[in-house]
């Protein structure tokens, strides 16, 4: 007989459950309905809860869990998958006449069968399909080519408003399937895009062009923690449930796809008549600017799904769909004056302010000019009249001059910030104009959410909406104020009661014990990463030695380089940055760690890289065993590489290897090495 489950796990298992459901309600009222009951604080110890109950318990985890939404070690690649039924792409249409003989040659295939369409909005994003397996989620799939995708469910799991687990009552309405699957659009919206750009430009990197860039590279990142910090949502516009006949009409596949809990873009319509299409177009074209996320178009599709067999399809696409873009919009004005802003990681973008110009029913008087390269690129000058356009770009920008002014004034970047008064830099080799004061009231709240990121000082609890409240009302002007905040400042902010405050009052003062390698991090100096701050502090072993080194003194650090010292030296060379430091060394942070000396071993200056999964050795432990070794772990395999260390399932890093004619051991010579 099987042994009976202990009443105190039976307990615990109950206490577990109840937790995941009222989890994945919250959920689904925030990420889908948009309608939250609880503030962020209850949600967070609710997962904190479980998560503590799963730690006790590893034995009760389970896949569909909301605590495994982000989990596991980065993949090194992703697998091809052959789709159920091909993902065909959309023909396109750029105009009525086009649009005409879509709808022309459909009513001709149709014969007498009454021809309506569908109206949805044309997300600009990455299209994925979904399997549930028992109400589970088991598989996400890129489209890939149409035929072949890529499984990417590690990171697929990570989008909020994707159910991991539905409940019975939802799968009852589809007839309690075996096997469905749903297919959508992964986007992000604007906030995140921007939040995203910002993020890269405080990091040194290249902004991404659009959302839609962004959305599909972040879906192919090989580490979900990335994914799960970018912010991404998903809506759902198709339903195929296994061994059943498609429901009649694609109005009531969205509608069933709404009561199963999936995120469905409400502002579809149906269409009788070939006026109500261009109504529906009209209508968009005009509100589809003050929508979170971005639109290119409209795709129309046929109502009657059983008419989509008959119609058929091409190559490529299916013949009962069609996608209407929105063509480019343009208008040409006059440049009335050129001022630099200054943006949240301090990037002075130089801004056209433009006499007013309607385009598409919308009034601009501001386009980006990017950067001075684009200036100069595009030979603008204030009074020139130039093309500005708005096509997918969160804000409108210059295209050409159009005709240049005989008394047109160049512009020229400012040497002082103009927000702060900071000194503006510009790294030799990078096109951006930085103001590095840290404290810089423009790029205030981007540093503040960073200071308090859970890789920096780890302040939980510190939101962008209480954020924005310290900011506003003047309370914090600097990351050093945050460590004078008062329980009596707090409780009389939104959505900020005693239980709150106090909270967040702890929080802020355990995070004075945070080591110094942290610190670096948080203080957000271009190009210093976690690596590099864990890296600067074991050499320099103070904050205060570090802020008076050279650059030639930063150079003996490992992976520093002359853009990495610039950005330390110009950090710590801004007079108003050196003060907020003071201001934190009287709070009360940790400014010192003890220096570490380079590890000196066999393995001294030898190089590794790990792949696959090792029989007794987590990827964490094999690398500390071989940096206490003295030798060193890197990401990719190149000439370099001494070492690559391969256990079960290896991926391409194994291929390269090979290839290159790089040395390839397990793990057990690897512990040979290390004897």
């Amino acid at each position: 007989m099987p042994k009976s489950t202990p009443p105190e796990s039976q307990t615990v298992q109950k206490e577990i459950e109840k937790l995941r459901d009222e989890i994945r309600r919250h959920e689904y009222l925030y990420y889908v309905l948009n309608q939250p009951e609880i503030s962020d604080y209850e949600f967070d110890q609710l997962m904190h809860r479980l998560q503590e109950l799963e730690r006790q318990h590893p034995e009760l985890i389970t896949p569909d869990s909301p605590s495994q939404r982000v989990g596991g070690q980065p993949a090194e690649e992703f697998p091809k998958v052959r789709h159920a039924l091909p993902m065909l792409s959309l023909d396109n249409t750029y105009s009525v006449e086009e649009l005409r003989d879509f709808d022309r040659r459909v009513r001709e295939l149709a014969g007498r069968a009454k021809v309506e369409y569908v109206g949805e909005l044309k997300l600009d994003g990455l299209s994925m399909a979904l399997t549930y397996e028992n109400g589970v989620l088991t598989h996400g799939v890129t489209r890939g080519d149409g035929e072949v995708g890529e499984d990417v469910t590690t990171n697929v799991k990570t989008i909020r408003s994707v159910p991991l687990k539905l409940d019975a009552r939802k799968l009852a309405l589809i007839g309690n399937p075996a096997r469905f699957e749903v297919r959508g659009e992964v986007i992000m919206t604007r906030k995140a895009f921007e939040q995203l750009n910002a993020q890269r430009e405080a990091a040194g990197e290249p902004r991404f062009a659009n959302p839609r860039n962004s959305a599909a590279g972040s879906m192919r990142q090989l580490d979900p923690r990335i994914v799960a910090e970018r912010k991404l949502d998903m809506y759902l516009y198709y339903l195929q449930v296994q061994a059943a006949e498609p429901l009649p009409e694609h109005a009531r596949v969205l509608e069933m796809l709404a009561k199963l809990g999936f995120k469905v873009n409400p502002n579809w319509r149906l269409c009788g008549t070939f006026d109500a299409m261009l109504a529906y177009i009209e209508e968009w074209e005009k509100k589809r600017e003050k929508l979170e996320y971005e639109t290119d178009g409209i795709v129309f599709k046929v109502n009657n799904t059983r008419l989509w067999d008959e119609l058929g399809t091409t190559a490529k696409s299916p013949r009962w769909a069609v996608a209407y873009k929105y063509a480019p919009e343009q208008a040409s004005t006059r440049v009335l004056d050129i001022r630099p802003q200054v943006g949240r990681t301090g990037t002075l973008t130089p801004v056209a302010d433009l006499e007013p110009v309607d385009v598409s029913g919308v009034t601009v008087s501001h386009a980006t000019l990017h950067n001075m390269d684009e200036i100069e690129r595009l030979g603008v000058k204030i009074g020139d009249t130039v093309l500005i356009q708005r096509a997918g770009e969160v804000i409108p920008q210059v295209v050409k001059v159009v005709k240049s002014a005989p008394d047109g004034r160049e512009f020229r970047m400012p040497k002082k910030c103009p927000v702060c008064g900071g000194e503006v830099h510009r790294a030799e080799g990078e096109v951006a104009f930085r103001c590095v004061n840290a404290a810089c009231p423009a790029r205030l709240k981007e540093s503040l959410l960073y200071f308090a990121g859970r890789r920096a000082m780890n302040i939980d609890g510190l939101g962008e909406a209480l954020v924005d409240q310290l900011v506003d009302k003047g309370i914090v002007h600097d990351v050093a104020d945050l460590y004078s905040l008062t329980h009596e400042r707090l409780v009389n902010l939104e959505r900020m009661g005693d239980k709150s405050a106090q909270n967040l009052l702890e929080e802020i003062e355990n995070s004075k014990k945070t080591e110094l390698a942290r610190l670096i991090f948080a203080l957000g100096i271009r190009f210093v990463g976690e690596r590099t701050g864990q890296l600067l502090a074991e050499h320099f072993g103070s904050l205060d030695t570090l802020a008076k080194a050279s650059e030639e003194e930063l150079f003996e650090v490992e992976e520093v380089g002359p853009r990495v010292a610039e950005a330390i030296r110009e950090f710590f060379g801004e007079p108003r940055n050196m003060k907020v430091i003071e201001k934190l060394r009287k709070a009360g942070l940790q400014f010192e760690q003890k220096k570490t000396r380079k590890a000196e071993g066999k393995l001294s200056g030898k190089q590794f890289v790990l792949t696959g999964t090792l029989p007794h050795y987590s990827r964490d432990e094999a690398t500390r065993l071989i940096e206490e070794a003295g030798g060193r772990v890197i990401g990719s395999v190149s000439k370099k590489t001494d070492y690559v260390v391969a256990g079960a399932d290896p991926g391409s890093k194994l291929d390269k290897a090979k290839s290159l004619g790089v040395k390839t051991i397990d793990e057990a010579e690897l512990l040979k090495l290390l004897k």
